[in-house]
């Protein structure tokens, strides 16, 4: 059944390279990324407020890189942000930071942070995965997809992918992946191509082979998003997946400028906006209203519910 559920989406601008990005759905709030620093602490503080919370629910970290997970910032999350559970990836810290911030997640993990709530820490790894129920078509429950195997060839393709569908809009986060056949099985999974209203492009709108014309055409979501900083040295997104974007008509969105805020509007079922904002401030450069995809299937009768929805034994869904 359609939900009313008030929903909002964040993407921070850090000033540096990164991501950082949150997720509000019906009172559960996710901050996507260990990443916070000068920049992002007033807007975070901000979001935090809008969404009457004054701590996070859950952390979840797509990958042990420094510009998703730096030590320094971790530590200072967990002791302002108090989450109750943290997300973590599935593969084996790389790199000494990585090596210090499976240490920081290990001390908090277990030691009360807020009164009554124990702190808990699940590795996104394939053993996990494979022991997740079975998703189900136009529901309100997160899917994660990746990893499904692990590789010792790229540590990237071992970011965790997630479809976070509590909420009156879906959002898609790919962390780092680049592999083209990790984006072929990827595509042709039913929910993705029929739900994702707000994705988050993969390896910061790199070119590397996973976001394919043939991607972006089976999954074709509703607005696409970046993390850039302001001197954009990277050139987030590159030109070859703007340009695929700009062909498939997918508007794109990046924090080059500003934060994006993705918000439901009342009554929450169906409807969200868009807004860009003006760097450092909560002024509004711009805003557009756009249309959530399973809104659009659940206002149906149960009869043409049970004809559109597939059930897909091979993909997990969170608990």
């Amino acid at each position: 059944m359609l939900r009313k559920v008030l929903t909002r989406f964040r993407a921070y601008q850090l000033g540096t390279e990164g991501s950082s990005f949150s997720y509000l759905a019906d009172g559960y709030f996710t901050l996507i990324e260990a990443r916070l620093n000068d920049a992002s602490t007033p807007t975070l503080a901000n979001e935090l407020e809008a969404c009457d919370k004054k701590l996070i629910d859950c952390l979840h970290i797509t990958s042990w890189d420094k510009d998703h997970c730096e030590p320094s910032e971790l530590k200072l999350i967990l002791t302002e942000l108090a989450p109750s559970k943290i997300e973590y990836p599935g593969y084996e810290p790389h790199t000494e930071a990585a090596e210090e911030s499976l240490r920081i997640i290990s001390a908090y993990a277990g030691s009360p942070k807020r009164p009554g709530v124990t702190p808990t820490k699940q590795k996104v790894d394939p053993s996990y995965i494979k022991k997740l129920a079975a998703a189900n078509s136009f529901a309100y429950q997160d899917v994660i997809y990746h990893p499904k195997f692990l590789t010792e060839d790229n540590s990237n393709d071992n970011s965790t992918v997630k479809l976070f569908r509590r909420g009156c809009f879906n959002l898609a986060s790919f962390g780092d992946v680049e592999s083209e056949d990790i984006s072929s099985y990827l595509r042709e999974d039913g929910i993705l191509k029929g739900e994702v209203d707000v994705m988050i492009l993969a390896h910061h709108g790199a070119d590397n082979g996973f976001t394919t014309k043939k991607f972006l055409e089976r999954v074709h979501p509703t607005v696409a998003i970046c993390s850039s900083n302001y001197d954009n040295q990277f050139e987030h997104p590159r030109e070859e997946i703007r340009e695929l974007l700009h062909e498939l008509g997918i508007p794109i969105f990046t924090t080059k400028t500003g934060d994006i805020v993705i918000r439901s509007l009342d009554p929450h079922t169906k409807k969200f906006t868009v807004i860009n904002l003006i760097a450092n401030s909560e002024e509004v450069s711009s805003t557009n209203t756009y249309t959530s995809k399973k809104s659009q299937y659940l206002i149906h009768n149960d009869d043409t519910l049970r004809d559109r929805r597939a059930v897909h034994p091979q993909w997990p869904r969170q608990r």
